[in-house]
């Protein structure tokens, strides 16, 4: 199935009706979608990432880092994750890592609105607001993010949101 985006279009008048229209890069994407870190979820962000390994820059500077994500709604109630750029490609993966160089908390919902929405000026409010809890040098997870994302990240991005499910009420 192609990604395609929904454009209304004028029809015979004022009644508007909606055609799809493909995107300016289209992409192949699966018909399935899945909760935020659900393991379908990781399943297919880790596929994407195989597909995109050759394409992603280097990341600016070498860290390890521990994520706890609290308030799962669709399991134990925490994911334990960790974020690696020390073998010169950004690695977004399950599990801790035994010595990493900071640890990040974040709940559930907010992970999932930076993650998915990519809004910077979320990601401040989160931070400043409390909702990111930083353990160790902060500096040195700003300076992962000072660079650009750039097309094939974007890209990586709009996927992933692709094949992220809305959350049930």
């Amino acid at each position: 199935m192609s990604l395609t985006f929904p454009t209304v279009v004028p029809r015979y008048g004022s009644r508007p009706t909606t055609r799809l229209k493909p995107p300016e890069h289209q992409h192949i994407v699966s018909d399935e979608t899945h909760l935020f870190l659900s393991p379908g979820w990781i399943s297919a962000a880790r596929e994407l990432r195989a597909e995109y390994e050759d394409k992603i820059p280097e990341p600016p500077i070498a860290v390890l880092i521990n994520v706890v994500v609290t308030d799962m709604p669709h399991s134990d109630g925490r994911l334990d994750g960790h974020v690696d750029s020390s073998d010169g490609q950004l690695i977004i993966d399950e599990g801790h890592l035994d010595e990493p160089e900071l640890t990040v908390t974040i709940d559930y919902d907010t992970a999932r609105t930076i993650f998915v929405k990519r809004d910077p000026a979320e990601l401040m409010q989160a931070f400043f607001g409390g909702k990111i809890l930083v353990e160790g040098d902060a500096s040195r997870l700003l300076m992962l993010q000072a660079e650009a994302p750039t097309e094939h990240a974007v890209e990586v991005y709009e996927r992933l949101a692709a094949f992220t499910a809305p959350d049930p009420e």
